[in-house]
């Protein structure tokens, strides 16, 4: 696994650098995406650019060779169909069709995808291990060790998800990778973004946002009457958002939750007057407890005009109630593309009872 102690700063020029780089494609030759895939002009950006560009766990981990949490990273359970590049550099270097479950809390692959992964005897910590980084922007990338899968050449590369940068396979063409598409050509990325519409006849769909979406999807999954729920990203301009994206409120996306639901036994009117008034506070603007930014704003994404009706009606008793002493802000917004979710966010706190959420239902 990626180092466990404080990291300190490694020499930046590596002269082995060429030659383990073409011990490394000689290793996956035959087997990784074609050579003219790789773009040359990718390099490392200086310091300065550097230290705007990447945050500062990317930073530190690429940078000085820190090691990110265990189960608490983007990519440890991610299996979105799709290419890693470097976050510095932007270099292909690993194929979620070579990613497997390690149990270790980071993700792990079996190969690199091409020749951009070199390494390094790294003798730190009291311990000898092998270091990967990447090539042309020689970011410390993790390390690699020999027990993976027997089945598949018996190595694991197990990387921190802080020197990488998901490119979901539908995004390939538009960003410069189109070569390793045929990777993925059976694949249907999960994270394409799908225009909002009910499933059939006797459903429905609502898009709901009111702060974090783990606390959100919790309550709603648990209605009566409430057939689906997916966690997921919306109202807002980036495409295919990853979850960082929706940071410091710089994507414009809402965390909010597609709930399917049928119509005869849940109506859309008591879905938001009994349900999601009671599960949030409307009152403060881009807000829920702790979690501040427009990513946990109030909002209401209508799919239809009948939708609409019963939103603003529903927001207008409400307010009448007096159930809420303050104004109620809530969003009333047409429905946009839906983004799903990374798989770690979906139903979150199912996955680990017990789990942060500042949301519960009021005792109207």
């Amino acid at each position: 696994m990626p180092d466990r102690a404080l990291p300190s700063r490694r020499a930046v020029a590596r002269l082995s650098a060429i030659v383990l780089a073409a011990l490394g494609a000689a290793a996956v030759a035959g087997l990784a995406a074609p050579r003219e895939a790789h773009v040359s002009s990718r390099k490392k950006p200086n310091d300065g650019e550097l230290r705007k560009k990447l945050t500062p766990e990317q930073y530190a981990v690429t940078q000085e060779d820190a090691t990110e949490p265990p189960f608490r990273n983007a990519f440890w359970d991610s299996h979105e169909p799709g290419l890693y590049v470097d976050v510095v550099s932007g270099e292909p270097l690993f194929s979620s069709t070579d990613k497997f479950e390690s149990g270790t809390g980071w993700p792990s692959f079996t190969r690199p995808v091409a020749s951009n992964v070199v390494e390094r005897r790294d003798s730190g910590h009291g311990m000898v291990r092998t270091e990967v980084r990447s090539t042309e922007g020689d970011s410390h990338l993790g390390h690699l060790f020999d027990d993976g899968p027997a089945d598949r050449g018996g190595r694991r590369y197990c990387i921190n998800s802080a020197a990488l940068r998901f490119v979901p396979a539908a995004r390939l063409e538009a960003e410069g990778y189109g070569a390793y598409a045929r990777l993925f050509a059976k694949a249907e990325p999960e994270g394409a973004g799908k225009a909002v519409a009910a499933p059939a006849a006797d459903r429905e769909v609502a898009i709901l946002a009111g702060g974090c979406f783990w606390g959100m999807q919790d309550i709603l999954r648990k209605i009566p009457g409430v057939l689906e729920t997916q966690a997921g990203y919306t109202g807002g301009w980036v495409e295919n958002p990853r979850y960082e994206d929706t940071h410091e409120s710089k994507s414009g996306h809402a965390e909010a939750v597609r709930v399917v639901f049928d119509p005869r036994k849940l109506s859309y009117q008591d879905l938001l007057e009994k349900w999601f008034f009671r599960m949030h506070d409307p009152t403060t603007p881009d807000r829920q407890g702790n979690d501040v930014g427009t990513q946990y704003r109030s909002a209401i994404f209508y799919v239809d005009d009948a939708q609409k009706a019963v939103a603003e009606a529903a927001k207008k008793r409400v307010q009448a109630s007096g159930k809420w002493k303050g104004t109620i802000v809530t969003e009333i917004a047409k429905a946009s593309t839906w983004y799903p979710a990374e798989d770690y966010h979906q139903d979150y706190l199912v996955k680990h009872p017990g789990g942060y959420s500042c949301h519960f239902l009021r005792p109207w």
